[in-house]
């Protein structure tokens, strides 16, 4: 599929309440090259608002979120 975002690093976290998903996304950048995309999979409603926001804090660049049958995925860019 043209266009689509290939993640190095999924972090599953359906099922679990923000900020759970941050922590472990933190958690896990390093092993993430810069430049390159970690997803984390949730299904909180919160983390609609909580991981766009934590990117912005962070300095690190929200990709996209992307539909699931349950939850989403939220794709984020290493910038350091």
């Amino acid at each position: 599929m043209p266009g689509a975002i290939t993640a190095s690093v999924t972090v599953e976290a359906v099922g679990r309440k923000c900020p759970i998903p941050i922590i472990w996304v933190a958690q896990r950048m390093h092993e993430v090259p810069i430049g390159g995309v970690i997803a984390v999979t949730a299904d909180d409603p919160a983390a609609k608002a909580d991981i766009p926001a934590w990117c912005r804090m962070k300095m690190h660049e929200f990709v996209a979120e992307v539909p699931l049958a349950r939850g989403s995925a939220f794709h984020i860019r290493r910038m350091y």
